[in-house]
């Protein structure tokens, strides 16, 4: 009985880095390039890991070609045929190695932030106090709401003076922003609680900033992607899935939101999780990108919020959707893969001692996925 004990206990070991509010390095670097500001996933390794730009597609970019269109490697000497009034196809010959060369400058630049451990940001002391409120609210006034909401956590001088100058009304907005699926079910005495709660059930901050600030290519309006999406969206809006919803975040759709209610019967029961979609330009051809913005204590959704489910990565099919594919992950909530893990400790905990697992599940749910309908309260996990 003793040695079971200890078997549970050095189970729950593994886990506590996974509760931890805030991560001391970067998951995948382990600090290598820099400070991750207690988010899962380092600046550094989400933008190669993790890129949240449309424009591009997995395995696209043509950054090292040899020649550009005019065939010209650039080397060789001009003959006496060469015409030197530039034509129409000489000046878009310089562009692309125009471009060509700016890749290239962007690269190395990436190369570089790889290869080179990143110093350690000094501030010198009594810089933040120095600062005089003038100075502090024109600065102020550019910042997103996050960066408004991080601010006034720096110092109790900059909440005071972000409080005279953010009113409640301004912080339901953000919500209403950021969050369009969330609407709580009581009156909501203080926004700015209510957001600071959403921001902290978030598993990835750089996700959940990526969804307002990405720009969009220009889509063709009669494109095979837009009618499909067009008809995905009517048909989620006039039959939805039980307990699923989906909106988009931009008139192009290639930013969605969506909400997936726990089912009846699992430690997720009575919570809503928010999850963040991005559809690339070749959908459907291509899947969605699917991220959780609210916390889950799940085998297969991993601390950063990324879904192990095969259909949007190996397996994907012309015949799945957007609602396909919602209701897959919340089909994934009730029936785990334990066999291939996002998170290892998650599913050893899950298959060695279902009762603690369904237990730290449960306290999440209530913590991060039930703002909607609980008050925010503070719930300790100290038992694990």
């Amino acid at each position: 009985m003793a040695s079971g004990n200890v078997y549970n206990k050095s189970i729950c070991d593994e886990i506590k880095p996974f509760l931890q509010k805030q991560f001391n390095c970067c998951m995948m670097c382990s600090g290598f390039y820099g400070a991750n500001f207690g988010e899962p996933v380092c600046n550094t390794c989400h933008l190669f890991l993790f890129s949240m730009d449309v424009d591009k597609e997995d395995g696209e970019a043509d950054v090292y070609t040899e020649k550009a269109d005019s065939e010209d490697s650039g080397t060789e000497e001009p003959g006496a045929e060469v015409d030197f009034y530039p034509t129409q196809e000489d000046q878009a010959s310089k562009t692309t190695k125009s471009s060509l060369i700016h890749k290239m400058d962007k690269l190395t630049e990436r190369l570089h932030m790889l290869t080179v451990v990143r110093e350690t940001d000094h501030v010198p002391d009594g810089l933040v106090d120095s600062l005089p409120p003038e100075v502090l609210l024109v600065v102020f006034k550019h910042l997103d709401d996050i960066s408004l909401w991080t601010a006034g956590n720096v110092c109790a001088r900059w909440r005071q003076i972000l409080d005279g100058e953010t009113n409640e009304s301004k912080w339901k907005h953000f919500i209403c922003l950021r969050w369009p699926l969330f609407r709580p079910q009581y009156q909501v005495k203080c926004w700015k609680t209510i957001y600071t709660k959403l921001v902290e059930s978030s598993p990835c901050r750089y996700c959940l900033e990526s969804m307002m600030l990405q720009s969009t290519p220009p889509i063709e309006e009669n494109s095979w992607r837009h009618r499909r999406l067009r008809s995905e969206l009517k048909t989620l809006k006039s039959d939805p899935p039980e307990g699923i919803q989906a909106t988009p975040l931009d008139r192009h759709c290639c930013h969605w939101q969506a909400s997936i209610t726990g089912p009846q019967g699992s430690p997720y029961e009575g919570g809503i999780f928010l999850l963040y979609l991005q559809i690339p330009q070749s959908y459907p051809m291509r899947p969605p990108k699917v991220r959780f913005i609210t916390k889950m204590f799940h085998p297969n959704i991993s601390r950063h919020g990324d879904v192990g489910l095969d259909s949007i990565h190996h397996n994907w099919s012309l015949a799945l959707t957007i609602s396909k594919v919602l209701v897959s992950i919340q089909s994934l909530l009730t029936d785990p893969y334990c066999s291939v893990c996002m998170e290892p400790a998650i599913g050893k905990l899950y298959k060695k001692n279902f009762p603690e697992f369904e237990r730290i599940a449960r306290l999440w749910t209530w913590k991060y996925a039930m703002l909607d309908y609980l008050i925010p309260i503070n719930i300790s996990m100290d038992g694990v």
